[in-house]
C-alpha cells in the first residue's frame, strides 16, 4: 500500500463513511473511508513533498474513494500548466462520482483560459458522464464573467442526457448564467431550448439565488413547463 494511502487510513471515520456513501450513491460504500476534506487538503500539502507522490498519482485506478478525493485536491494544487493538463486527462476517465469530479478545479488553469476553454468544449462534448459533467463545470467556473463567451450557452444546451448528474450540472450552470448573464442566458429558457427537467431546475435553482432580483425570480416563475 502506498505511504501516502497509508496516511488516508489514518484518518478514516466510519461513521462520518456511511453519511458520505449516502450522499455519492454511485460509488460502492465499502471503498468510503470517511475521511474529513478539510483533513485530506491538510494532507495534500504533506504528500506532495512525499518520495511515492508520484507513485500515487500513477496508481489508478485507486481502490478508495478518499483516494480519489485526495487526487483531485492534488490536481487541483498542480503547477505548471501542462503537467496539470496532462494529469487531468489521465484521471478524468477513473472519476465515477459528483464529490471527487467537483473537487477538481485546478487553480493553474485561471492562467490559460484559452486553452482551457479549448479543453472544456471537448470534456462537455464526451459520453462520459463525469468527463461531460468537468467540462460543463469548467466553462461555469471560467467562462461566465469577464471572459464569458457564447459558446459556454450554447455547447451546454446542446448536451442531450438521460445522467441525472451531468443534466443537475447543466442546470447549475444555466442558473449561474443567468445571475451572472441574464440578457444573454434568459433567451434559452424562453425558448425552452433545456430539456424540461433540466429547464425547471434551472428555474428553481436561479430562484433560490440572492443574485437573482425579486422581478427576475416571478418572471422565470412564469417560464416553468
Amino acid at each position: 500500500m502506498n505511504e501516502i494511502t497509508q496516511e488516508i487510513m489514518k484518518l478514516k471515520d466510519e461513521k462520518n463513511a456511511a453519511f458520505q456513501a449516502k450522499l455519492s450513491p454511485t460509488i460502492d460504500p465499502k471503498t468510503c473511508l470517511g475521511t474529513r476534506v478539510p483533513d485530506l487538503r491538510k494532507l495534500a500539502m504533506k504528500a506532495e513533498k512525499m518520495d511515492c507522490f508520484e507513485e500515487f498519482l500513477a496508481e489508478l485506478p485507486h481502490e478508495y474513494y478518499d483516494e480519489n478525493i485526495l487526487h483531485s485536491i492534488l490536481l487541483s494544487r498542480m503547477k505548471p500548466f501542462e503537467r496539470c493538463l496532462e494529469q487531468v486527462e489521465r484521471f478524468l476517465p477513473y472519476v465515477d462520482n459528483w464529490a471527487v469530479c467537483d473537487t477538481l478545479r485546478p487553480k493553474i488553469f485561471a492562467k490559460k483560459k484559452d486553452r482551457v476553454f479549448e479543453e472544456a468544449m471537448k470534456w462537455a462534448r464526451s459520453s462520459e458522464v463525469y468527463t461531460c459533467r468537468f467540462g460543463v463545470d469548467m466553462m461555469m467556473t471560467y467562462f461566465l464573467d469577464e471572459d464569458f463567451r457564447p459558446e459556454c450557452l450554447e455547447i451546454p444546451a446542446s448536451i442531450v442526457s438521460e445522467e441525472y448528474y451531468v443534466n443537475m450540472m447543466i442546470a447549475w450552470h444555466f442558473a449561474t448564467a443567468l445571475a451572472k448573464q441574464w440578457d444573454a442566458t434568459i433567451p434559452y429558457i424562453e425558448e425552452g431550448r433545456l430539456s424540461v427537467w433540466t429547464h425547471n431546475k434551472t428555474i428553481q435553482k436561479a430562484r433560490e439565488s440572492y443574485r437573482i432580483t425579486d422581478e427576475q425570480k416571478e418572471y422565470l416563475k412564469s417560464l416553468k413547463r
